[in-house]
């Protein structure tokens, strides 16, 4: 058995399953409950079934995976050889998750730290990137740690979604800031900030709020080295096409990573989601 640090995320990571394996992260999955059905994001229910059921109006909600998910999970890389464990999630803002490995990581039978991202999706993927890079280069349980939250304090999230309505009926954005939004038959334009989802801006179109995100984006990255992800769900036209104009316009590109979100983050923003993340090297 390998001793390393091994990192531990889970499903709102959205990372590329290659990369996952490549660097040996594992990732909990958080549930999705369509109806009376609770399934694990990734492995029982698709962001494409998602999509179909927003559409249909049926009854869709979210929930945090149990500690002893995370128990087994930090189990298993224990057995493994694992001397420590960075454990790596989503936003606490939005999701309970961190609380649970934090109770997991009291009874692990190796050190964990688990930290708060703040970040969501790719923002958080790019972390755990980091903190494997780290491990794989020898580094210690503080080092990858630190890796990963120099990588959060410089990545940004960027989203258009149709409408407020997914996010407002999940808590996710105030009541306020949805009704505005519809009243005023805008588009809305957000950001992830201190690990919230706040309005960013209020557009009038569709297509000038994808435009609008491509400019904020390409601002963002500058001309310094950066990785860039966008994100969809059940828009993969839009998004392939704002992917090769970004790619066109930030000279400091280094990856670009495509793809859809999964089904607990389109739980709360629902079809036609476009975001984009941009996290300096």
């Amino acid at each position: 058995m390998s001793r390393h640090v091994a990192i531990v995320t889970d499903s709102t990571a959205y990372l590329p399953p290659p990369a996952m394996e490549r660097h040996s992260i594992t990732a909990v999955p958080l549930t999705v409950v369509l109806g009376d059905q609770a399934l694990e994001e990734g492995t029982e229910i698709s962001a494409r079934s998602l999509a179909t059921a927003l559409q249909k109006r049926h009854s869709v909600t979210t929930s945090r995976p149990g500690p002893e998910m995370f128990s087994r999970a930090y189990r298993a890389a224990a057995d493994a050889g694992a001397t420590g464990i960075v454990s790596l999630h989503l936003s606490a803002e939005l999701s309970g998750t961190y609380d649970a490995a934090v109770l997991a990581a009291k009874d692990a039978p190796v050190p964990v730290r688990v930290v708060d991202t703040g970040m969501i999706a790719m923002a958080l993927g790019f972390c755990a990137l980091a903190a494997a890079e780290v491990s794989e280069t020898g580094g210690s349980l503080d080092e990858a740690v630190a890796a990963a939250e120099k990588r959060a304090e410089g990545t940004s999230a960027y989203f258009y979604v149709d409408t407020l309505d997914y996010l407002r009926r999940g808590g996710r954005i105030g009541a306020a800031q949805a009704l505005l939004g519809s009243a005023l038959a805008v588009k809305p334009l957000l950001q992830l900030a201190e690990g919230r989802i706040d309005m960013l801006e209020r557009v009038r179109t569709a297509s000038r709020a994808i435009a609008r995100l491509e400019e904020i984006a390409a601002e963002r990255a500058g001309t310094a080295p950066v990785d860039i992800a966008v994100h969809h769900l059940a828009a993969p036209e839009r998004a392939a096409a704002l992917a090769d104009r970004l790619r066109a316009r930030v000279t400091g590109l280094a990856d670009l990573h495509v793809s859809e979100v999964g089904a607990v983050i389109g739980a709360h923003t629902g079809p036609g989601l476009l975001g984009v993340v941009v996290s300096a090297r």
